[in-house]
């Protein structure tokens, strides 16, 4: 089916991307506005990186939460409150002056942001099949780099502008006229908005396979890597390469823009393969796999450079190989669970995931207090990611899906009479 967004799936699929993309602003306007909070709130590096790791404290361990709310309620009603509260979440970190009070705001973004991938991979699994699904990922996907993008380049503008609270309050309260199309389109009778409840396999079905902990591990590595771009590299550039404000709002922003690129061109031509007969696991893997491999190769250079052009350029080949990687991970994801465990996997797998989100910013925060420098952090990264896509690649064979022989008879029986 050509793409259309009048029709409801594609249409629901557009507001998902708009949706992901203001996901990414919020989680990442602290990073843009970091010199100037730690300068006035008096905040070291180490409670700077506390701040960046306190927001996946509470979206990791709320995954779990969101996958099955996903799977038990309509998905409709669970992502717009959890957009809601996320929105107002960022909007309080304009209205706060103490670093608890900022933990505070940080958990309450991480909760809120939590059902997002759960949704998605839910409407997706259902609504695409193997050959588009590539493509949906990985638009989906653009929208977690659009949104840093737009993060650095137009926050960095406003906090020079307008001072750093005025960004959250705009970006907080700006968000939630979202929530207007979200609710017009979503009545409009697709299934993402009375959502049969579909029973699936257990948690720990889930937890005993293989594959399972093979997409979380990977998922580890770009968690750990992804975020740890997405929280220092705008402080990295200002610190250590000596740019200015306005020069990293531009700059910075470029690795961001490369990555939505490299996600769209990624899902659109693994989906072209898979259409001209190549087979959907070797496709897949070969773009996670070399993806995670090649952006490491790419990344520890950056931080050996003297130039600080050359540096962005390879943060942003970096980006690019990373880009490869994400437009795949999740439709893989979805095949390997199917319909009816994509909500539950999906959580377990970004739980695991955010994990990187977690360590990441407190280990970049420990490594730059104790050596002064971001060498031995980008280092680290390189490593996490060499190893991600050694676990990924012999764990996650063949990428095909997982028969869930232990799913109860009266699940099943009550599965079949929805067909």
């Amino acid at each position: 089916m050509p793409f259309s967004p009048f029709h409801s799936a594609n249409g629901i699929l557009v507001l998902l991307i708009v949706s992901i993309a203001i996901n990414y602003v919020d989680r990442g306007a602290l990073s843009v506005a970091a010199p100037l909070v730690s300068s006035e709130l008096k905040l070291t590096t180490s409670q700077m990186g506390l701040l960046f790791s306190a927001f996946f404290w509470s979206y990791a361990s709320c995954q779990v939460v969101g996958g099955w709310l996903v799977d038990r309620y309509p998905v409709r009603w669970v992502y717009a409150g959890g957009f809601l509260l996320w929105s107002l979440a960022t909007a309080a970190v304009g209205l706060v002056g103490s670093l608890p009070a900022l933990l505070v705001t940080r958990f309450l973004l991480g909760a809120g942001e939590s059902v997002a991938y759960p949704a998605c991979s839910k409407f997706l699994a259902r609504e695409f099949p193997e050959e588009r699904r590539g493509f949906a990922n990985a638009a989906i996907d653009a929208g977690t780099k659009l949104g840093p993008a737009l993060s650095i380049l137009l926050g960095g503008l406003v906090v020079g502008r307008f001072g750093w609270r005025s960004l959250f309050v705009i970006v907080g309260l700006g968000s939630l006229l979202w929530l207007i199309p979200w609710f017009a389109w979503t009545s409009r009778g697709s299934r993402i908005s009375p959502d049969a409840t579909e029973q699936g396999p257990g948690w720990l079905q889930l937890l005993r396979k293989r594959q399972m902990w093979g997409t979380a591990l990977g998922m580890f590595a770009l968690g750990y890597a992804w975020y740890f771009l997405l929280s220092w590299l705008p402080s990295y550039l200002v610190r250590e390469r000596g740019l200015s404000t306005a020069d990293m709002s531009f700059l910075g922003s470029i690795p961001f823009w490369g990555m939505a690129a490299a996600a769209l061109l990624g899902g659109w031509s693994s989906d072209a393969w898979i259409r001209a007969g190549g087979d959907p696991s070797h496709v897949r893997r070969l773009f996670i796999g070399g993806g995670l491999l090649l952006c490491g190769m790419a990344l520890l250079p950056a931080a050996l450079v003297q130039d600080a052009t050359v540096s962005i350029a390879l943060v942003t080949l970096a980006c690019l190989c990373l880009g490869l990687f994400t437009s795949n991970v999740w439709a893989a994801t979805q095949t390997l669970a199917g319909p009816s465990a994509a909500g539950k996997w999906t959580a377990i797998q970004n739980t695991v995931g955010n994990l990187g989100g977690v360590v990441s910013p407190l280990v970049t925060g420990w490594i730059v207090d104790a050596t002064g420098s971001f060498l031995l952090a980008f280092a680290v990264a390189s490593g996490i990611l060499f190893a991600g896509a050694a676990v990924y690649l012999a764990m996650v064979t063949p990428v095909q899906p997982v028969a869930w022989q232990e799913t109860p008879p009266a699940a099943k029986a009550a599965t079949a009479s929805r067909l």
